[in-house]
């Protein structure tokens, strides 16, 4: 995106600093030409789910989610023995084909959703839920609601609580399902919820779920992140208050330091990435669960923790990397950052020009596939 044409539509839509006008019409304004193309894509896409790719090393079916840990590699001591770790170092000839196929789906979806908000045209719900009932509802082709089998680590282990992260592109499914709902035939919205309803259940009930829920880094966020975005769509309130109490009680007082930063993230090869990574999380649980008696935004723990000190932290190293005090990160510093959904949905939130005005500078249509899979939320149109 040309960062001269975003700053010259600000100045015509009436920015200045002194000014902090409704941000909601300026985020449309930034993202609709992409919005519809990508649309227009979507709408030529055929359903595509996770059995049309199967790995012999999974222990599971042809229904079930199947993914490897990143990190993990051949031992060259002993290459047909248990794979060994190389912290932030991804292998490449590991199964990732069930991941990017649920990231396509969160793309189809997630576009097709937006330009029905943008348009009122219900030819995009019309494809979307071709998408839909494919991976939800029809029994050859649909997702079974549990990950049994995701990170798996060859020699070790033949599934990981840690791969719970790997739905994360499922909320903006969700989401846009939430935004389509009224144009979704009830029976078939009946059934998609069910599958959320299921996936929520043994999210909360498995002991892979109870792992990761208990993940003291980036990973309890997404785990109560991913809760929060599926017990929004299928109503379950209890769930939602189990995470806003989560959040405030958790996840911002025992990660975030009193700076605003992210020690644990801090502390990994690849700190700038998990801090965005985190933070992002953090501001989407924000925007999922705030509620005009709960504001989430606005909450701070006793010492001064809140979401804005996380955004405030990391925002000069947004604006400007160099002056990021660690080590660049071990692979993929180069294509960080990119349109960050924490700038946004937070300039949305504290009204905040300079923010806003990075995040439509940023790249809003990143290629490179581990960017896109740690990016969270790929369609804030939908949130807002």
């Amino acid at each position: 995106m040309n960062r001269i044409l975003i700053f010259i539509c600000l100045f015509f839509l009436g920015f200045s600093t002194n000014a902090a006008p409704q941000l909601e019409k300026q985020i449309t304004h930034v993202l609709k030409k992409q919005i519809l193309q990508e649309a227009t894509w979507a709408l030529k896409e055929q359903p595509v789910t996770i059995t049309a790719s199967i790995s012999p090393r999974s222990a599971g079916g042809k229904n079930d989610f199947y993914s490897e840990g990143d990190y993990w590699w051949p031992d060259p001591q002993n290459p047909n023995g248990p794979y060994i770790q190389k912290d932030g170092l991804t292998n490449p000839d590991n199964f990732v084909a069930h991941r990017f196929a649920v990231i396509r789906l969160g793309k189809i979806i997630g576009s097709l959703a937006s330009a029905y908000k943008l348009t009122g045209d219900k030819k995009y719900i019309n494809h979307a839920v071709k998408h839909l009932k494919a991976w939800f509802i029809n029994a050859d082709t649909k997702m079974n609601p549990h990950l049994l089998y995701a990170q798996a680590i060859k020699g070790r282990f033949t599934g990981r609580g840690i791969g719970i992260i790997d739905t994360i592109h499922l909320m903006d499914v969700a989401q846009g399902v939430i935004v389509m709902e009224k144009g979704i035939l009830p029976e078939d919205l009946k059934a998609i919820k069910n599958w959320f309803t299921q996936y929520l259940n043994w999210l909360m009930t498995h002991p892979y779920g109870n792992a990761e829920m208990e993940a003291k880094n980036n990973h309890g966020t997404c785990f109560t992140m991913q809760v929060a975005s599926f017990a929004k769509l299928t109503g379950d309130e209890k769930l939602l208050e189990f995470c806003r109490n989560r959040y405030k009680t958790v996840l911002l007082p025992n990660q975030m330091a009193l700076d605003g930063s992210f020690p644990l993230e801090m502390a990994r090869t690849k700190p700038y990435g998990y801090s965005l990574f985190n933070l992002d999380a953090m501001a989407t649980l924000c925007q999922i669960l705030s509620t005009p008696q709960d504001n989430l935004w606005a909450y701070k723990t006793e010492d001064g923790k809140s979401i804005q000190k996380g955004i405030t932290f990391l925002y000069p190293y947004l604006t400007d990397k160099s002056k990021w005090p660690l080590k660049p990160d071990v692979m993929y510093w180069n294509e960080w950052p990119v349109a960050q959904p924490a700038l946004v949905f937070g300039a949305n939130a504290f009204k905040q020009i300079q923010w806003f005005k990075t995040w439509a500078g940023l790249n809003h249509q990143p290629q490179v596939e581990e960017v896109i899979r740690n990016l969270v939320i790929k369609y804030p149109i939908i949130w807002l």
